[in-house]
This record gives structure tokens, C-alpha cells and sequence, in this order.
């Protein structure tokens, strides 16, 4: 994927990696379109920069998807990037039977809102010069987190979607996977203060890093996440699940 001259739309770019990711690219060179719910939160996110816009997305909303991509396209007929951003996280008692709120919240935003906005977008990509989908998964796709069980679900899912969708746009768009480790953001309440978490602007330099290799890795994977990612090929599964729960659990106090 190139570094600059893309015209990228970012979902979930009003907070977090999101916004971290938007202005970095911003910075490098691009015209950057970030794409959620609330509309002070992307005016922020813009503020000062010129060919950075926010359009709001409710992004759980099958007709608000198709409608934001009709105006998107029709507004900046240059985009040749997707990042796949958006998600939300919440921790579910699934041991005694519960109002499924949050896991059907879960799916249509972080499963099936990735699903139909490429889907409506991906005429428009195939038909533009280097033309890439990012997907933003987890490390907790490979090693879950017992407390997320939905969260974990999902991103094992778009993981699995974005390399059968990686071999399907082979020649036509690049398809990137880059999956975060537990970073210090808005994701969850109190989030961006817990220790042992990786700093952001850590984890974006990373990122950004890596996103400048030639060619582009398949999936970007800082450091900190390759104790997940390498689990299971390294036969260290086990082990890593009780590691990883036992340290999630003390920092957050349950």
C-alpha cells in the first residue's frame, strides 16, 4: 500500500486508532475521510487540518451503510482505501441466560458493519489505482479473552473473512489485517489509563512503521501482539490464554 497520495476513508476515526491512524495518514500525505457515530467527536478529530473530513456513520445500519457510501463516492470519487476501523468492546456474563443486547451490538458493528460497507464499496475500489482494504482485528482473534467472548468472536471472524476476501481481490486490492494488542484507548471505560497496555502514540509508530515496508506485510503486527498471534503455531496456546486472563484481570480489578 502506498504511503501517500490515497484518498483513504477511516471508520471509528473519531477516537483511538482510529484517529491516531487518520492523522498520522494525514500527516503522510493523504486526503482522509473518518467515518462515525458522533459528529463532535470527527469535528475534533478534523479540526486544523485541511483534507481531513468527517461524515457521520451509524455503522450497525444496513441503510445508513449504503447511503453513506452513495454520498462518499460521490463526493470524493478518488478513494482507493478502506480502513475497516469501527468496533466496540463490552464484557458479557454469558453463564446464566441474559439480555443479548450487546452481543447483537457486537456482531452488527464489528462483524456485519465491515461486511456491508466494503460491500458497497468494493465495485468503486477494484475500479481505482492501488486500491487497498485494511481490516482491523485483534490479537484477541487468536487467543480470547474469556470476559469478551462476543469481542473475541468477531474479530476471529473478520480475520477469517479477510483472507478468503484477501485471495478473492488477489490483483485487484491489496488486503491488510492489522492486529492491535491491548492499547491504551477509549475502547473500554478506564482503558486509557491501565497499565501495561501499549501507549498509543508507541503503538501507532509502529504501525506506521511497519505500513512503509516494502512490499506491505499481510498482516501488521507490532511487538507486543506476536505473544498472541504465534500462540497456537508456537504450541504455546495454553499457556498464553492463562497469561493473558490472569493479567487482564488483575489490571482491570476483577
Amino acid at each position: 500500500m502506498k504511503m501517500s497520495g490515497n484518498t483513504m476513508l477511516i471508520t471509528g476515526g473519531g477516537s483511538g486508532i482510529g484517529e491516531a491512524l487518520a492523522h498520522r495518514f494525514h500527516d503522510a500525505g493523504n486526503i482522509v475521510i473518518i467515518a462515525g457515530r458522533r459528529r463532535e467527536a470527527l469535528e475534533k478529530a478534523c479540526a486544523g487540518r485541511a483534507n481531513m473530513h468527517g461524515i457521520e456513520l451509524d455503522i450497525e445500519s444496513p441503510q445508513a451503510i449504503a447511503a453513506f457510501a452513495e454520498k462518499l463516492i460521490a463526493e470524493h470519487p478518488s478513494l482507493n482505501v478502506l480502513v475497516n476501523n469501527a468496533g466496540i468492546m463490552r464484557f458479557e456474563s454469558i453463564d446464566t441466560r441474559s439480555d443479548l443486547a450487546d452481543a447483537e451490538a457486537t456482531v452488527a458493528t464489528n462483524l456485519l458493519g465491515p461486511i456491508r460497507l466494503t460491500n458497497a464499496l468494493v465495485d468503486h475500489l477494484v475500479a481505482q489505482e492501488d486500491a487497498a482494504i485494511v481490516n482491523v482485528t485483534s490479537g484477541l482473534a487468536f487467543v480470547p479473552l474469556i470476559d469478551t467472548p462476543t469481542y473475541n468472536a468477531t474479530k476471529a471472524a473478520i480475520h477469517s473473512y479477510t483472507l478468503a476476501q484477501r485471495e478473492q481481490l488477489k490483483g485487484k486490492v491489496e488486503v491488510i489485517e492489522l492486529a492491535p494488542p491491548a492499547v491504551q484507548t477509549d475502547l473500554t471505560p478506564g482503558q486509557a489509563e491501565l497499565e501495561g497496555y501499549q501507549p498509543l502514540d508507541e503503538f501507532i509508530d509502529e504501525v506506521m512503521a511497519l505500513f512503509a515496508q516494502t512490499p506491505t506485510p499481510r498482516e501488521i503486527l507490532v511487538e507486543r501482539v506476536k505473544l498472541l498471534r504465534n500462540a497456537e503455531a508456537e504450541g504455546r496456546f495454553d499457556d498464553t490464554f492463562d497469561q493473558v486472563n490472569a493479567f487482564i484481570r488483575k489490571v482491570r480489578g476483577m
